[in-house]
């Protein structure tokens, strides 16, 4: 049974207790108190600042799984919050595992402070679970896929549309380091791991995934140099630094360019694209 009164003051604390600046947004010089708004937080976790407010007052229906783990994600809360809210919404704990797609307050306060830089969080499978707008001018809404596409490795194998962001001198490069990095997954999470799924499904699906694995390649430099092709700013030469979150098995990854060059400012152009990139797909890959 949903508690509503305890949700309601747990939603309030929460959202009080979160400053403009721990989620990428100004402060201003209007603002009164020191939390956040109701419709920011509304904004946050996709859903309407009315829905919010019921639940805040506390009048609002009882909330689904889906909103409140959205609910977890727009307050930046950590596990034992979540599983606190879940509890409060009168839903069971989600059950832990190294898959889950909450990503842990630390890493959002850090993605939130790269608003006009291409960053996104991904798992070990590859599928993004946050990415900043530069990301998605970049990369396409990577978030929008379902299924094993949500995986940038199978993507990568299965789709060749999701080629079309690498040079195609880099291809082989890029499908080793791939594999390479799927190899090391396998090691750490063992057979019965979700990875081992992906595995057998590309062994599958991509003869030439299946001759890359045969050949168990390691992971090449971590901030190797990447090129990226972009529809309207042409080559983009990056570097790619990645923070991994190895309790849960995310990584941050964050592109930037060599100050003074061609591509640093076309980075700095990315935050100026129109939505309309990532509604018409974007450019797909990882």
């Amino acid at each position: 049974m949903t508690d509503r009164a305890a949700l309601a003051a747990f939603l309030r604390t929460r959202r009080e207790a979160l400053q403009p600046e721990d989620v990428g947004l100004p402060r201003g010089r209007r603002r009164r108190t020191g939390g956040l708004r109701r419709e920011e937080v509304a904004a946050l976790c996709d859903m309407s600042a009315d829905y919010y407010g019921r639940l805040e007052q506390p009048r609002g229906p009882r909330p689904s799984e889906q909103m409140l783990a959205a609910l977890a994600r727009g307050l930046r809360l950590s596990m034992e919050e979540r599983d606190h809210l879940f509890r409060l919404g009168g839903h069971a704990v989600p059950r832990r595992t190294r898959r889950e797609d909450h990503v842990e307050p630390g890493t959002m306060r850090i993605l939130d402070r790269l608003e006009d830089t291409p960053a996104l969080v991904m798992d070990q499978l590859g599928r993004t679970l946050r990415q900043t707008r530069p990301a998605v001018a970049l990369l396409g809404d990577t978030t929008a896929y379902t299924g094993w596409a949500r995986s940038a490795h199978y993507r990568w194998f299965t789709d060749p549309a999701s080629r079309l962001i690498r040079p195609e001198s880099e291809h082989d490069e890029h499908s080793r380091l791939l594999v390479a990095d799927l190899h090391g997954a396998l090691a750490r999470d063992g057979a019965q791991a979700r990875v081992a799924e992906l595995v057998d499904v590309l062994l599958q699906a991509s003869s030439e995934f299946a001759g890359v694995w045969r050949r168990r390649p390691v992971p090449g430099p971590s901030c190797a140099p990447k090129r990226f092709l972009h529809p309207q700013l042409g080559t983009l030469d990056l570097h790619c630094q990645t923070l991994l979150d190895p309790g849960r098995s995310h990584r941050l990854v964050v592109y930037s360019a060599t100050p003074g060059t061609e591509s640093a400012t076309n980075v700095r152009l990315l935050s100026l694209l129109p939505d309309r990139l990532s509604q018409n797909g974007g450019v797909r890959g990882r």
